[in-house]
């Protein structure tokens, strides 16, 4: 019997340019390849129509996001009004496939009685409601602060509104733990989708330190600024920051710190150079939900990776890297690091631990054991 699946997208999964449309992306082929017909739904606006999605897909179908004064509302939050879409519910009305909605962003239909019968199934990239929250934290502009916290509080009470409505599929432990407290007793644990990435044997030692991301993201911003002014105003080992779009202030704190340079807005190719050449990839954040594929690029392809309790915290990945607290315990951190090769036996350890995890056929397979089996395993 041939296996249907609708998957709606909350923007369009190519280019695989930035870290949000990776599992997205790369759980088409492996759905493919294990026989998924795969009917996907994509919001557009601005990355355009893709031809090489019909490859891994039986049709796709393409819907404007509703960027406009019509997506505010008292009960639903922007992120979900604006990607409702009247031709997509009709389309998915036209069988009884299951549906797999990527995101928290794409679940408008929940609330719709013609789907309380359906198989539905949403893939959580984050607990929305907690980095909408981090987001309100980390922006200094007033409308957007506004936006941010009205925003937080709308999902708050939206993601509680639909966690018994769906069958709920982490990238953590973390937020799986935070759906069952708002009400969820269908969750299960569902690794990244990725590139068929092995451990690089990049043992020995690299030249720098770096923190990389895109720089544009207020919260990556202020990690980069803090590291600069907190961590390496008086190491003299050299620090490289790399990123889209670095603002001009970000630019001004590097000129008072000789061992830090910014390479701003790096093609993937030496972006990738970057985490394989330096000595330690340097991974603080702000925000323990959902998994910072930064993080995951730097152990498969790097070094060294040193980060604070909020990056690591629930991905099963702690054994591979080295926990700082603050700005004194990152400084003896790195310092100690930067003399110590980095050895076979750390390779190992990392092949143990990312070769198990992130094996996309597995994964998939679980997948579709979920949705056409009607279990739910690994919480």
């Amino acid at each position: 019997m041939e296996k249907h699946l609708h998957i709606i997208c909350l923007n369009v999964p190519y280019p695989v340019d930035y870290g949000g449309v990776f599992d997205l992306y790369y759980k088409l082929p492996a759905l493919q390849q294990q026989g998924v017909k795969i009917h996907l739904h994509c919001f557009e606006y601005g990355r355009g129509q893709q031809p090489v999605l019909n490859q891994f897909c039986e049709s796709v179908h393409y819907y404007p996001r509703t960027n406009s004064l019509s997506s505010l509302s008292l009960h639903y939050p922007y992120i979900v009004k604006s990607r409702s879409s009247k031709q997509l519910l009709q389309r998915l009305l036209q069988d009884k496939y299951p549906i797999l909605m990527e995101g928290v962003h794409c679940t408008y239909l929940l609330s719709d009685k013609r789907f309380n019968d359906r198989k539905c199934f949403v893939r959580l990239h984050n607990v929305e409601h907690i980095y909408y929250r981090h987001l309100f934290d980390y922006t200094l502009a007033p409308f957007k602060k506004l936006y941010f916290l009205t925003e937080s509080l709308l999902l708050k009470n939206y993601e509680k509104n639909i966690a018994s409505k769906a069958t709920f599929l982490t990238v953590i432990q973390k937020d799986a733990e935070v759906y069952e407290k708002l009400g969820s007793d269908q969750i299960s644990f569902l690794p990244l989708f990725l590139p068929e990435w092995k451990v690089k044997m990049t043992e020995g030692k690299g030249c720098f330190c770096l923190y990389h991301g895109d720089l544009s993201v207020a919260e990556n911003e202020k990690a980069a600024t803090w590291l600069v002014q907190y961590v390496f105003n008086d190491l003299k080992i050299p620090f490289v920051i790399a990123g889209k779009n670095p603002s001009g202030k970000l630019t001004r704190s590097l000129h008072q710190n000789n061992s830090a340079c910014l390479i701003g807005n790096p093609d993937e190719k030496e972006m990738q150079d970057l985490i394989e050449k330096a000595h330690i990839n340097i991974i603080p954040s702000y925000n323990a939900t959902g998994i910072k594929l930064k993080l995951i690029n730097a152990l498969f392809n790097g070094r060294h990776c040193v980060v604070n309790k909020p990056t690591i915290e629930g991905s099963g990945l702690e054994k591979a890297c080295h926990l700082a607290t603050d700005a004194a315990s990152f400084k003896s951190v790195i310092t100690r690091l930067y003399g110590q090769p980095f050895t076979f036996g750390d390779v190992e350890l990392r092949q143990r631990l990312l070769d198990q995890m992130f094996d996309n056929d597995k994964n998939a397979k679980q997948l579709m054991q979920l949705i056409w089996n009607n279990e739910v395993s690994g919480n």
